[in-house]
């Protein structure tokens, strides 16, 4: 790479703003009574004449969804206005059965919201332009390639009329691996006030802006530092569709930074365009020209009355948020930042820490559930989701350690992972394992007959090798099938060695 190229990238920075579509979790779709569940449903079979867009039909807003929003709002700390209104967004595409969405404009139920993310040990505030109600057009699948290599392609209606809850941020980006950090959060923060489920097919789905733009004075706001307005507007915008995921989102915008800094590098400029983000291939393919806002011809939406719910806001309670319960957490419990962290990690972890932690001691239960459960989880491929009916299994174990009836060796090594692997109880593994802890008399026969039949390892210890008393540990251990705790080993073979 030559000087001038290098000068020229340190010259460019990037800007990043996101739309995110976030399907709110509700049994119903946003405007009928279709329902939202799409598990083995044949395709076209939640349907309706309302989501079908039949002539005639009529939407009816679901007051669940609105109580979603107003959730989010409360939760990134959003203004609700008086009135806020639905539109329809005009345009064509095969999974939008009436040529028009219904969605909101200039009136959205959510303004001017804020949300709190760390990168790299640093807290950053992202603006929330916007958030705002509508309706989830159908689902398109490729058969035989992707987008623009598929031999045909089917549309299925099912997903048409589920609610989505559009969030629009401020272009406060300056790296994809802040929008991952983003992303993350605001799924985290989704799944506490209980609105979105990340299980389902098409929960979240993330369009970005990029933009390239020169790093000159003159493209500086004097008083913030950040890019004018004037400055944004002038840069190219690149819109990117289509993706699914945190990581996918850091690996496409990742690869649509190189590709512009390519082209600049190669004179070529950058256009302002849709693109489609091919997961499958890791590149984005060129879908079509960007719209702008007057393609989509909007106009007020005369089949559903303006909404007024600005008193929701305070009548509507939400749940302890992520960021509150991690300090409380820290407060409260006396844990670290690392374990805080993991044990608020999704509600369902938190909930299970405090009930373990209301009966035991807290760093006790904070071990089991951060480290252990959660660790063997991990390693599975699983969540605490998929063993939720078990987790009063899970503090049975914790019980038998936390009242010495079992080592925290065996019990983490043997009886939790065969329970998570072959589906078995605690008390029944410890049972046919021999697993239960051995007695002071037994152990206290061990321990001398350790320190008996190996005076070499005897006379290595009073000589001063730290690592003697590790193997007399170890003997004894063998002795009684490991049901000894080593710390309680290790006193005994000191105080009898001491002698």
């Amino acid at each position: 790479m030559t000087a001038q190229a290098t000068q020229q990238d340190a010259d460019l920075a990037v800007v990043i703003g996101l739309e995110v579509h976030v399907q709110l979790e509700t049994d119903t779709k946003i405007f009928c009574r279709c329902s939202t569940d799409q598990t083995d449903a044949e395709p076209n079979s939640n349907t309706c004449p309302v989501c079908l867009g039949l002539p005639g039909a009529l939407p009816v807003l679901n007051e669940g969804a609105v109580e979603a929003a107003v959730k989010v709002g409360k939760a990134i700390d959003a203004d609700i206005p008086e009135e806020t209104r639905f539109h329809r967004k005009n345009y064509y595409y095969p999974d939008l059965p009436k040529n028009f969405q219904i969605t909101q404009y200039d009136e959205p139920i959510c303004q001017d919201g804020e949300l709190e993310v760390g990168v790299e040990g640093e807290r950053r505030e992202i603006g929330i332009e916007r958030a705002h109600l509508e309706e989830d057009p159908g689902s398109l699948q490729h058969v035989g390639g992707s987008i623009d290599t598929a031999d045909y392609t089917l549309v299925n209606y099912n997903r048409a009329g589920v609610p989505l809850l559009e969030i629009v941020t401020r272009p406060d980006f300056r790296s994809p691996d802040e929008v991952r950090a983003f992303l993350a959060k605001l799924e985290e923060v989704l799944e506490y006030l209980g609105v979105f489920d990340s299980t389902r097919d098409g929960s979240l789905r993330i369009d970005a802006n990029i933009s390239l733009v020169q790093t000159s004075d003159a493209n500086l706001d004097a008083d913030t530092g950040e890019f004018s307005d004037e400055a944004l507007e002038e840069a190219n915008r690149t819109e990117v569709k289509n993706i699914s995921s945190h990581k996918g989102a850091e690996k496409a915008l990742a690869y649509e930074v190189t590709r512009q800094k390519n082209a600049i590098k190669r004179g070529r400029g950058v256009e302002q365009e849709t693109r489609h983000w091919d997961e499958a291939k890791g590149i984005t393919v060129s879908m079509r020209s960007k719209e702008e806002e007057k393609d989509y011809r909007y106009f007020g939406e005369a089949d559903l009355p303006p909404l007024q719910v600005a008193d929701w806001k305070e009548k509507i309670a939400i749940p302890e948020l992520p960021d509150a319960r991690r300090e409380r957490f820290r407060e409260e419990y006396g844990l670290g930042e690392e374990a805080a962290s993991k044990l608020t990690s999704t509600k369902q972890v938190a909930d299970f820490y405090e009930d373990v932690a209301e009966e035991y001691d807290p760093d006790l239960a904070a071990t089991w559930v951060a480290d252990n459960l959660l660790g063997e989880l991990n390693y599975r491929d699983m969540e605490v989701t998929d063993v939720e009916s078990r987790l009063d299994e899970v503090t049975r174990l914790v019980e038998l350690v936390a009242t010495d009836e079992i080592t925290a060796k065996n019990a983490r090594e043997t009886v939790l992972r065969e329970m998570l692997d072959e589906g078995r109880a605690p008390d029944e593994i410890v049972e046919d394992e021999g697993l239960g802890k051995t007695d002071d008399d037994e152990l206290q026969q061990a321990v001398e007959a350790a320190i008996e039949e190996n005076p070499d390892a005897v006379e290595d210890h009073e000589n001063g090798e730290d690592g003697a008393i590790n193997f007399l540990v170890g003997q004894v251990m063998q002795k009684t099938g490991g049901s000894a705790d080593p710390g309680d080993v290790n006193q005994l073979l000191r105080d009898e060695l001491a002698e």
